[in-house]
């Protein structure tokens, strides 16, 4: 009995050692993240993309936006567009970088998503320069049950990419792209790879009750975990984000919840949701830094009246393999 006693001591000690949250005070919303030689780089919603920059994942300090200008494009899809762009998501490939971004009137699908490169991430590299590719895939009221908006690009087994992406309507989608990762596939292919139950009398113009968003492809452990969000964001009080995962052997599903159940169909493990402190959590990335495995996203503050916050999380991995904060 007392060898149990120190041996979970001894464990709990491991768990606390290991455990890393860091908490930032800065305003955020839908962060992405990468690394470039000793600085991290982290993106999120706002004018013209919103950029930071950090040396140790605690202290961060403002970058110059990514689009001084709202890109050429946008007003053919969203008129009077105010360059306040949406969810991007970071990636760097064949020595390039790659930043999707959404551009959406709310509540609507009159959505795109667009991509810009660029060669370095450093605004005082002479290279530094971001160069706009356009749309690469766009959603119509009326035409489209998906929403053209929260992109993250993805590679399968044979290095072909993929991007997820989407929100409310008909679920998450997630259809193959060319090598030069700037359009679709051909012949096109499409997957939903997350649903939840929508009332079948609302109008197709109508975003549903189905609440879901964000899809974040994560491989690992010989999976492809998929993190989405779940329920309301950006309410507040009533904000009721939370994350939830599931996973697949292959990249296009059907991805499972711990039960069993197909994440298409309702299913999801439920991972991060808010709390007495947070009225709500979500809209998350996942990375490995140096080894180590952290969740990211935003949480509303309580004590700011809601403010969305900076969150950075190690995950740890359960004996069967599933994450755990």
């Amino acid at each position: 009995m007392f060898q149990k006693k120190i041996k979970h001591a001894f464990y709990s000690l491991m768990m606390l050692t290991v455990s890393v949250s860091f908490a930032q005070d800065i305003t955020v919303h839908d962060p992405v993240m990468i690394k470039q030689k000793d600085t991290y780089y982290l993106y999120c919603t706002g004018k013209g993309i919103s950029v930071f920059s950090s040396k140790d994942l605690k202290n961060w300090k403002n970058e110059p936006q990514i689009f001084a200008e709202k890109p050429v494009w946008v007003d053919k899809v969203v008129s009077g567009f105010d360059n306040h762009i949406w969810a991007p998501d970071i990636s760097f490939h064949n020595n390039t970088y790659y930043l999707y971004y959404s551009v959406s009137a709310f509540a609507k699908n009159t959505s795109a998503i667009g991509v810009t490169t660029n060669t370095t991430l450093d605004p005082k590299d002479p290279a530094y320069k971001w160069v706009d590719q356009g749309i690469v895939i766009q959603s119509v009221p009326n035409r489209d049950l998906w929403n053209a908006i929260d992109p993250n690009l993805t590679f399968d087994e044979n290095n072909t990419p993929w991007l997820a992406f989407g929100s409310f309507w008909e679920g998450l989608k997630m259809v193959k792209l060319n090598p030069d990762l700037k359009s679709i596939a051909q012949p096109q292919e499409w997957h939903t790879i997350a649903k939840r139950k929508r009332t079948f009398e609302l109008a197709d113009s109508d975003p549903g009750d189905g609440a879901l968003e964000a899809p974040f492809i994560f491989k690992k452990n010989g999976y492809y975990y998929q993190f989405l969000s779940w329920d309301l964001c950006c309410r507040g009080d009533k904000s009721t984000y939370k994350v939830v995962v599931g996973r697949s052997k292959t990249i296009t599903g059907p991805y499972l919840d711990k039960e069993g159940k197909s994440l298409t169909e309702g299913g999801g493990t439920l991972l991060i949701q808010g709390d007495k402190d947070w009225f709500g959590a979500g809209h998350n990335s996942t990375y490995t830094f140096d080894g180590k495995d952290y969740i990211i996203y935003h949480a509303y503050d309580a004590k700011q009246n809601g403010r969305p916050i900076l969150q950075i999380k190690q995950l740890q991995w359960d004996k069967d393999l599933w994450p755990a904060l």
